[in-house]
């Protein structure tokens, strides 16, 4: 059965049940630090070639370090009306990321957007209000959520600036918001707008693939859990001493080591408390947000980090340090997706992009196996999964790696595929993605996400229909959340995708033809 859109071209219903959206990440700085948007034009121009090319919509950072930056409740968002409402005139769809952390010093990181001066202000006389390590190394590019509910920025606490930022965020854009341009609200969590620990960080000196460091060594989570240690019969538990440093591999710690402190109770305990530490940071600012959005037309989204490093040695170090409680007997990330549930959130994940055999032997990378755990834990949940890729791509390997993750049982021709993606997000909008050779074939990349169908206007045919947010469910009893943890087996993912950009085998059989003609 055909079905007309008002454009007149015509879709295959049942090939439309397959279509994943494709959105595309604007650049850092598309408006500026001083909360202005410079290049008006060029930005437009580059809108428009997305658009051409069948893109439904773009993810963007709203960075709250540009618009609080004059002081407490003292929001300009006049830089990011102008941007909208290009994007508006442009046709596309916007997802906006509540992004309350530093831009700089992580992977990809072109530009620098310091979180608000008033607030680094105030981490000079009280500088334990950062993410601190055991050597007492601050990291400014996020509040520790060991501050969520301390009163400590002009009488408000960290969930209450979020939280503030948030509701004038859906004030000042309520007309995008009604009009259905924004349909999105990720929401950012951490450090790179991630639920983690700010555990690898480049500005601190950590490189690939070192495992990491804790970062719970501010008075207030020290307090913590001391507090925490204590009600469970161990006042004399302190947080770990053992666990190396940035570039340490796990081998080289007694945290880590075989038969490592990890693995013991006292070990166990910690752990517990660190991952539970942040699933209660995440469900108590998504609640805000659903306060915040609710009855919007819009989805909420979270991001969780694709820490494939490590992945396949027993001690899961890189995930751990991060925060990520995941070990080959304990599912760290099934716990999130069920908080999610609670709020009627998307889980965004990362590193789509990457097979195992792109990775070094020595950091003991699962990024394939990584990507199947956390996107089967979302559909066991019942939420929706979307995913991006971790660094920036062009070529047929890595979006057929995208398109096999988007669709792991691949096309059904009658109807709704069993597994699907709700989204995905490419990273990001450059001069190199448009240059003509590669922007060819990203093209073909958006026709295959769309199941070789034309660009959809109405989500409505592909199961995408946005309702009004509704309230959050009541909160999980963490014993709940805990249940979560019991591992089970993935879905079952084919071998290569059945969209291929370049044709799969037959593809590559004339691409070597090619060569010797």
């Amino acid at each position: 059965m055909q079905a007309a859109s008002s454009t007149t071209v015509t879709y295959d219903e049942k090939l439309l049940a397959n279509y994943v959206p494709i959105y595309v990440m604007l650049p850092l700085g598309v408006i500026t630090v001083d909360n202005v948007f410079e290049d008006k034009d060029g930005m437009e121009k580059q809108l428009k070639e997305l658009k051409a090319a069948g893109v439904d919509g773009v993810m963007m950072d709203v960075w709250w370090g540009i618009v609080e930056s004059k002081g407490p409740k003292q929001y300009d968002w006049s830089a990011y009306r102008s941007l909208f409402e290009v994007i508006q005139k442009c046709g596309l769809k916007l997802q906006a990321i509540m992004s309350c952390h530093q831009c700089g010093g992580n992977v990809g990181d072109v530009v620098t957007i310091p979180i608000p001066k008033w607030v680094r202000d105030i981490g000079e006389t009280d500088p334990d209000i950062f993410y601190t390590n055991r050597a007492g190394n601050r990291n400014n590019e996020y509040l520790t959520i060991g501050v969520d509910h301390q009163p400590l920025f002009d009488g408000r606490t960290a969930i209450k600036i979020y939280s503030d930022y948030m509701k004038s965020f859906r004030e000042t854009m309520s007309d995008f918001l009604e009009s259905g341009l924004i349909i999105d609200i990720e929401v950012g969590l951490g450090p790179a707008g991630e639920l983690r620990y700010p555990s690898y960080p480049q500005n601190q000196g950590w490189v690939f693939p070192g495992i990491g460091e804790f970062q719970c060594y501010d008075i207030y989570l020290k307090a913590e859990f001391k507090a925490a240690a204590a009600r469970a019969g161990h006042a004399e538990w302190e947080l770990p001493d053992n666990a190396g440093v940035y570039n340490d591999k796990p081998e080289s710690t007694e945290f880590f080591g075989s038969n490592g402190t990890y693995l013991t109770e006292k070990g166990k305990f910690f752990l517990t408390w660190y991952s539970n530490r942040l699933l209660q940071h995440g469900d108590e600012i998504l609640d805000e947000a659903n306060k915040a959005f609710l009855g919007c037309k819009v989805k909420l989204a979270a991001k969780v980090s694709g820490i494939h490093w490590w992945y396949k040695a027993d001690n899961h170090a890189a995930e751990l340090t991060a925060g990520y409680y995941n070990l080959n007997d304990r599912d760290g990330y099934r716990p999130i997706a069920r908080m999610l549930s609670r709020h009627h959130c998307i889980l965004n994940f990362t590193c789509l992009e990457m097979r195992d055999s792109e990775q070094s032997a020595d950091a003991k990378s699962g990024p394939q196996e990584l990507v199947r755990q956390v996107l089967s834990g979302g559909w066991r949940e019942n939420i929706e999964v979307a995913g991006e890729n971790a660094l920036s791509r062009y070529d047929s390997t890595a979006y057929n790696q995208i398109l096999l993750n988007a669709r792991p049982n691949g096309i059904n021709k009658n109807g709704p595929p069993k597994l699907r993606m709700y989204g995905v997000t490419y990273l990001r909008l450059s001069d190199d993605l448009l240059e003509e050779k590669n922007f060819k074939i990203f093209k073909t990349f958006v026709k295959k996400m769309h199941a070789d169908q034309d660009y959809c206007p109405d989500p409505q045919n592909y199961n995408h229909e946005l309702g009004p947010l509704e309230r959050s469910k009541p909160k999980i009893p963490i014993h709940e959340l805990e249940e979560a943890t019991k591992k089970e087996e993935p879905f079952k993912w084919n071998k290569e995708t059945d969209m291929s950009v370049d044709g799969g085998i037959l593809g590559l059989i004339g691409r070597i033809l090619s060569i010797f003609k």
